[in-house]
């Protein structure tokens, strides 16, 4: 046992420990405005930056973030997971593991927004179906599932075999995406700021726990593959 912690590299630990630090953090945020969601408290913050988003809602920006928020809709996510599911199928068909996670990350997030929502009853600020805005605020769908979905394209394309400048230049523009499909919601007048902060906290955690089992099945995976050489 000792012999096996010992040959486990310094970087793999500091990545365990980052990890218990992000899901701890993101926990810890959920809970907290949980808490208070429920007990129907107001968030100044909220009333601030509903006015921030206000003076920012001109024609064009609403038209912008109109499109941007249909990247983190639940049709476009659905037709993005069987795209990425066929993706994975055909590049990584032998290894079984990041699809099984991948779909248990992408249902698994799908069930714990609707359990929440219909847990924390929190109705919206503007109910506008054109919008997606419609069922109950807290936390934010549109915040929590595009981190799961697009979090984990960034965690494949950090596991490929591409060039360093492609995966930075494709995780910043995934990360970027991910927060302005966040922040959308607040413009459009549909969500709460706590919403899309619960929402992001929530996401994250899924996203890294569901990464990080993940991780320690394929290292397990590949003990057992080399104790049978």
């Amino acid at each position: 046992m000792l012999n096996t912690l010992k040959g486990i590299p310094a970087r793999t630990y500091i990545l365990i420990v980052t990890a218990l630090l992000i899901i701890g953090g993101g926990f810890y945020i959920f809970i907290e405005l949980g808490e208070e969601v429920l007990e129907k408290e107001k968030f100044m913050i909220d009333q601030h930056a509903a006015d921030f988003a206000e003076n920012l809602a001109t024609p064009g920006v609403m038209t912008f973030f109109a499109w941007i928020t249909e990247l983190g809709s639940v049709w476009a996510l659905t037709v993005g997971s069987l795209i990425m599911f066929g993706v994975l199928w055909y590049f990584y068909q032998r290894k079984k593991w990041r699809i099984v996670y991948f779909v248990i990350a992408m249902g698994g997030v799908t069930i714990l927004i609707s359990g929440l929502k219909a847990a924390f009853l929190r109705d919206r600020p503007n109910v506008l179906e054109e919008y997606d805005g419609t069922g109950y605020s807290f936390p934010s769908g549109h915040s929590t599932a595009p981190i799961v979905f697009y979090g984990f394209i960034m965690y494949l394309v950090i596991r490929s075999k591409l060039n360093a400048l492609a995966k930075w230049l494709i995780n910043i523009f995934l990360g970027i995406l991910i927060l302005l499909i966040a922040f959308s919601r607040l413009p459009l007048g549909v969500h709460y700021f706590t919403d899309v902060i619960g929402g992001l906290a929530l996401g994250l955690t899924w996203l890294v726990s569901c990464i990080a089992i993940l991780e320690i099945t394929l290292w397990h995976s590949g003990r057992k593959a080399k104790k049978e050489l």
